[in-house]
């Protein structure tokens, strides 16, 4: 008798005799004579008795053939063989399709699935060879039969799902000071502690580098003013040790000179140890400087994956107030105003000011000239990006002004949005945690399928009927996937399992990693609340107060579900307001396909990021914030506010600090700020018209034209997707106009 069968990945699970009554039943339907459920029944428990113990599904359905063969139902027998043939070639023919569209560097969704990622290079090929054939391995052997059908009728989207055999996790916020104090080991060679400045930079380059081949998404640093300042008091006594070797002298008083700030200032009038410490701090200021150049110049130069890919790198400071704090962020800043190579902007890493009050955002506060600074620098360079401290979901009840640690309270985020704090099975942090996976819902294709029902009451209680049923399968979803991530052993990962992840260092190479990663989260995402909500309404939530109302109740819903899957599953559930880069314009092409063109829902190539009021719908700054604010407490998985401006930003910082000003009133969580920069790459001109094509100083047509794309920058648009570039042409400005 079947007790269990080994699934074609490997895998041992329980035998469900209702699965070959199934199968059978499918192919009787095909079939003019229609089913025979005494048939389909005998010939199941023929089968379940006869069987070996444990039976591969090929052996199971080998067995169904021939029973059906010696029925008098061969009709039958031939629709099913007739249907695992027609699977095989299916998958073959589609395979063969998508190979060509490659080989011939064809510009589609699936060679332009990720703007970072060149899929014209040979290694960018092989990137795709792979990512493409997995994902229907995936289908056919790692999903269960409902999360398959919800994929395959559009309802849901598992993102990475190439990654997905891998077992690995999606991010990882790096615990640098770990890494720079003991060094790893993640291959051939170790890696040293740091004692200088120029060392522990390389280190952070190299953690990042290296992490990223062993995860399918993002990397960051947490706190990187507070990593890398001790480097920079060793750096000041080796150059007074320097020094004391040129001279002669004893200078080891001044090794730990109390110091209120590195800057670089003339030596003439000085004397005596003055003079001796300010040269040291001179040379020191240079070092750092150097320091945070090769750190910004590696990570966009070093390739972590096929297809000229840099590592997804962020960095999160701002908070950190000691004199080397302060050098590391002032350097960090003054290194990325000027830009790398012949002055261009930096795409990575992404940079992320830490604001909080008392620290970093008011006149009085510490570090308020460099959140100057900053806003001068992302006025020219779009980054830093903000993170509001102060928000009330952002907040640590372990915060301690004067506590040297109070970074490991404080929030950090990745630059496209993904935000881990909160922890059932752990401390309160975002340090040597990060994503899991996770999965996104097409509410608009629930809201769709209402529109049809006239009383709007009962069709917004089929919304959420129908909303409820697809949290169910994402939340299974995730969980079976977690499930088989758990199975994987630390050794998959080195540096990950070793080094990084909270609680790795319990685990030895052969131990699986199922203890500690339940430190992560595992996200459930939406798109489209906004044409949702006029499927639903016939207007969307920035301009109408109902559907405000009832978008707010959509997101708090599943806000509420994902807290209760936590409690039932045990993991860390939270909502995601969905980054979609490939996936805004996937959900929508299926959709307008099967409903046609719907107008403020179908109407256009993509939907609308999560919950973001359209970016074709003109409104005040002001406005958009605050109908976006509330979302931001609810999507604690993660979120992003963003603002286009109109004109050139780099002369008016002040504008910058205003959308600031905006997050801290309105209780915004993360933000940024979107406008023109081009640039000749010719001649270095710089201007912010729209439709620059030609170099107005040189006539060069060689132009390099930044744009956000999900939170991250894109020197390119050659590389981004049809509806992505449908959804850039329609973006308006938000001005300061009252509505």
């Amino acid at each position: 008798m079947i007790q269990t069968v080994v699934k074609r990945d490997g895998r041992i699970v329980g035998f469900n005799e209702e699965k070959i009554a199934t199968a059978i039943r499918k192919a009787m339907l095909h079939t003019s004579m229609g089913e025979d459920m005494q048939l389909i029944r005998q010939i199941t428990d023929r089968i379940s008795f006869k069987g070996a113990p444990q039976m591969t599904v090929e052996d199971i359905q080998d067995a169904v053939e021939l029973e059906l063969m010696n029925s008098s139902r061969k009709d039958v027998a031939q629709k099913y063989i007739a249907y695992r043939n027609q699977r095989s070639i299916a998958r073959k023919a589609k395979t063969r399709d998508m190979f060509l569209e490659i080989i011939n560097i064809k510009s589609n969704d699936v060679t332009r699935e990720n703007a970072n990622m060149n899929a014209d290079t040979p290694a960018g090929m092989m990137m795709k060879f792979a990512s493409e054939t997995t994902k229907p391995f995936v289908d056919d052997y790692l999903l269960s039969e409902e999360a398959r059908t919800a994929v395959e009728n559009n309802y849901l989207h598992i993102h990475d799902k190439d990654y997905y055999p891998t077992k690995s996790l999606t991010c990882v916020q790096h615990p640098l000071d770990r890494i720079l104090r003991d060094g790893f080991s993640a291959g051939h060679g170790e890696s040293r502690p740091a004692k200088r400045i120029e060392t522990a930079s390389i280190l952070g380059c190299i953690s990042l580098e290296t992490a990223q081949n062993e995860m399918h998404g993002g990397q960051a640093i947490p706190a990187f003013d507070f990593y890398l300042a001790p480097y920079v008091r060793y750096s000041l006594i080796e150059e007074i040790k320097v020094l004391e070797q040129l001279t002669g002298n004893d200078y080891s008083h001044l090794y730990q000179a109390q110091l209120d700030d590195y800057l670089d200032k003339p030596l003439e009038g000085l004397t005596g140890d003055e003079r001796i410490l300010q040269h040291a701090v001179n040379r020191t200021v240079s070092r750092v400087h150097q320091s945070m150049e090769a750190f910004i110049h590696n990570m966009n130069t070093i390739h972590s994956r096929g297809g000229n890919q840099v590592v997804f790198s962020s960095i999160n400071y701002g908070t950190d107030t000691s004199a080397e704090g302060r050098c590391i962020i002032r350097e960090l800043l003054k290194s990325t105003y000027r830009g790398v190579g012949n002055g261009e902007t930096a795409i990575f890493p992404i940079q992320i000011w830490k604001k909080k009050r008392g620290v970093s955002y008011l006149p009085d506060d510490r570090n308020y000239d460099l959140y100057k600074l900053a806003c001068k620098v992302t006025a020219r360079r779009f980054f830093p990006n903000f993170l509001n401290l102060d928000a009330t979901f952002n907040q640590s009840d372990e915060w301690k002004a004067d506590d040297p640690k109070r970074y490991l309270h404080e929030v950090a985020t990745m630059g496209c949005r993904t935000r881990v704090f909160e922890n059932r099975f752990g401390p309160k942090t975002s340090i040597g945690r990060g994503n899991l996976s996770f999965s996104t819902i097409n509410i608009v294709r629930l809201a769709i399928e209402c529109m049809s029902i006239e009383n709007q009451d009962e069709r917004i209680a089929m919304f959420f009927s129908k909303l409820d049923h697809m949290l169910e399968v994402t939340a299974r979803q995730l969980h079976e996937r977690m499930e088989f991530q758990k199975t994987a052993f630390a050794k998959q990962f080195p540096l990950l399992m070793s080094a990084l992840w909270l609680g790795s260092e319990k685990l030895n190479p052969n131990d699986t990693i199922a203890s500690v990663i339940n430190q992560g989260t595992l996200g459930i995402g939406f798109i489209g609340l906004a044409e949702c909500l006029v499927a639903l309404t016939g207007k969307h939530h920035g301009e109408d107060a109902f559907a405000q109302e009832l978008g707010l109740k959509i997101v708090t819903y599943m806000r509420d579900r994902a807290n209760q899957f936590s409690e039932q599953y045990q993991h860390n559930y939270s909502v995601l307001a969905t980054p979609a880069e490939g996936l805004s314009g996937k959900f929508t092409a299926k959709d307008r396909k099967q409903f046609g063109v719907l107008p403020g829902i179908t109407d256009r190539d993509y939907y609308t990021n999560s919950n973001h009021v359209p970016v074709y719908y003109k409104c005040s700054a002001r406005h958009k914030a605050e109908i976006e604010a509330p979302y931001h407490d609810l999507t604690r998985g993660g979120h992003i506010f963003y603002v286009e401006m109109d004109g050139d930003a780099t002369h008016n910082p002040e504008v910058i600090m205003q959308v600031v000003d905006m997050m801290d009133k309105y209780n915004i969580g993360y933000g940024s700020v979107n406008h023109n920069r081009n640039r000749c790459l010719d001649c270095g001109y710089e201007n912010s018209a729209e439709e620059l094509e030609v170099c107005p100083k040189c006539g060069s047509k060689h132009l390099d034209k930044l744009q956000r794309i999900t939170g991250y920058l894109v020197g390119t648009t050659d590389r981004w997707n049809k509806a992505k570039l449908a959804e850039l042409k329609d973006r308006v400005t938000h001005t300061d106009k009252r509505d």
